[in-house]
């Protein structure tokens, strides 16, 4: 049986990451408070961003905002 956690994206108990999918803080608060259905809403965010944008992700202004993006759509969206 999946382990589950309480999910702040969707506000409720869902499924946990396998994983850590991000380094670092970031990467130690999404791994304890994101549920594996909001990392992926998340990706499909994502793509749309860096596709809209023309993000290059070797540049590191790209990666700042991609990050500034991610923590706003998981963390301060509200449906």
């Amino acid at each position: 049986m999946p382990k589950k956690i309480f999910c702040v994206y969707f506000q409720t108990k869902l499924e946990k990451l396998n994983h850590k999918v991000y380094p670092g803080n970031i990467g130690n608060i999404i791994f304890y408070h994101i549920s594996k259905k909001a990392w992926f809403k998340w990706l499909i965010y994502q793509t749309k961003i860096i596709n809209e944008k023309k993000l290059n992700m070797i540049k590191e202004k790209n990666i700042i905002l991609l990050e500034k993006e991610m923590i706003k759509f998981l963390f301060l969206n509200k449906k």
